[in-house]
């Protein structure tokens, strides 16, 4: 891992973490997956701010972890899991950086979820 380049958040791509402040709740196939008043909301440049998720209010007896990883020049290795509901399994639908890069450490022992393979992302 040493080999991969590794970046600051700064003027020319900023990162911040902060509490989301709101209930978030996801679905997937008509089942709460994930239920919190506890998310964080990362906003990275000019993508849509994306919703951290504790682990420890995502119903883990849904989740399956999969070998899928990616890499963030901003904030590090990602794992990811799969939903599976009943007879619907959506893969590698949600990430977690268990080892953030120190500027995003905020976001370790959460969970973000890919908004177009969940039913829905409720904030409010």
């Amino acid at each position: 891992m040493s080999d991969r380049p590794r970046k600051q958040p700064g003027p020319d791509h900023p990162i911040t973490v902060t509490p989301t402040g709101e209930r978030v709740v996801v679905t997937v196939a008509g089942k709460v997956v994930a239920d919190t008043q506890n998310a964080l909301s990362l906003h990275e440049a000019t993508y849509p701010a994306v919703q951290y998720v504790p682990l420890a209010d995502v119903d883990q007896s849904l989740l399956e972890r999969t070998g899928t990883q990616t890499y963030c020049p901003y904030k590090g290795e990602a794992g990811y899991y799969s939903i599976k509901v009943d007879d619907t399994t959506v893969a590698d639908a949600i990430w977690e950086y268990q080892a953030p890069h120190d500027a995003v450490s905020q976001i370790k022992g959460h969970v973000a979820f890919y908004p177009d393979r969940v039913e829905s992302i409720t904030i409010g």
